[in-house]
């Protein structure tokens, strides 16, 4: 399972550890994924999604079925 946001599409990103004496090394920014179940009204069923914490508050702000569609729209959501 890759570590990919299923509402806001975000991923991991690649960076640099800068050490004290200015050497650069490769590292990878993760992104702060949650394994979540909702309850979807519409649909009168749970889901499980993998969502990071800004989707956390998409779906907050928007509601389960606005944050799924649009997430559907964009093509973040995998069956």
């Amino acid at each position: 399972m890759s570590k990919i946001c299923q509402i806001t599409g975000k991923k991991a990103m690649v960076g640099n550890n800068v050490s004290h004496s200015k050497r650069r090394t490769k590292r990878k920014f993760n992104v702060n994924l949650f394994r979540k179940k909702f309850y979807w009204v519409e649909q009168d069923c749970w889901i499980s999604l993998n969502v990071s914490a800004a989707g956390l508050r998409t779906i907050n702000k928007l509601g389960v079925e606005a944050a799924i569609k649009k997430a559907a729209e964009k093509g973040y959501l995998n069956a």
